[in-house]
């Protein structure tokens, strides 16, 4: 074997080890600042605050329904967030963060159904964590997360989408419902 074509091997070999932890440090980024932020850092001060509070009562009960309820919506939240967060890694090519956004639009898996899985499953997170902490700051920061989703998704993120993928993101756009999941997979025509 030639020194040239070893040198091609060991500079795909490299590519190929930088492309894997560029994906991995650019989930943990994601993972860390945003879903980390909303997810934990927030919900773990208001739990803070709460514990203060004269008739906070503690963490429902493992006999409890609230909890296995709970539990189920953290669980089916955190699959979702990891599903969609790895989905825009790979197929997208980028991360689902505004500062190092997908350069490819994804649209299988959970984005076949909904145009905001991601956002679904942070839903999900916060109203387990408000059941399974009986924390109503926690459900009022849903409250708060959710509005603010409401106006932020289609008033500049999908703004963005559309002047980033044209006319393949109105078509998704127009077949694919923003919240309620469509019962069929979408498929581009």
């Amino acid at each position: 074997m030639s020194r040239s074509s070893e040198s091609k091997k060991a500079s795909f070999s490299e590519i190929q080890t930088d492309e894997k932890n560029y994906m991995l440090f650019g989930m943990i980024r994601s993972i860390i600042i945003l879903p980390g932020t909303a997810l934990v850092f927030i919900p773990s001060l208001l739990l803070w605050i709460s514990s203060k509070l004269p008739r906070y009562a503690g963490p429902t009960h493992f006999n409890d329904p609230r909890f296995w309820i709970g539990v189920l919506f953290l669980l089916a939240g955190l699959i979702l967030a990891i599903w969609t967060v790895r989905l825009q890694l790979i197929l997208g090519k980028g991360t689902p963060a505004p500062w190092d956004p997908a350069v490819e639009l994804v649209i299988q898996g959970p984005y076949s159904h909904s145009r905001n899985p991601m956002i679904t499953g942070a839903f999900f997170v916060l109203i387990g964590e408000a059941l399974v902490f009986q924390s109503w700051l926690i459900a009022g920061w849903f409250i708060v997360f959710w509005l603010a989703n409401l106006i932020y998704i289609p008033f500049v993120e999908e703004v963005q989408l559309k002047e980033r993928f044209g006319d393949s993101y109105i078509d998704y756009a127009l077949q694919v419902p923003r919240w309620i999941p469509r019962l069929r997979p979408y498929k581009k025509a």
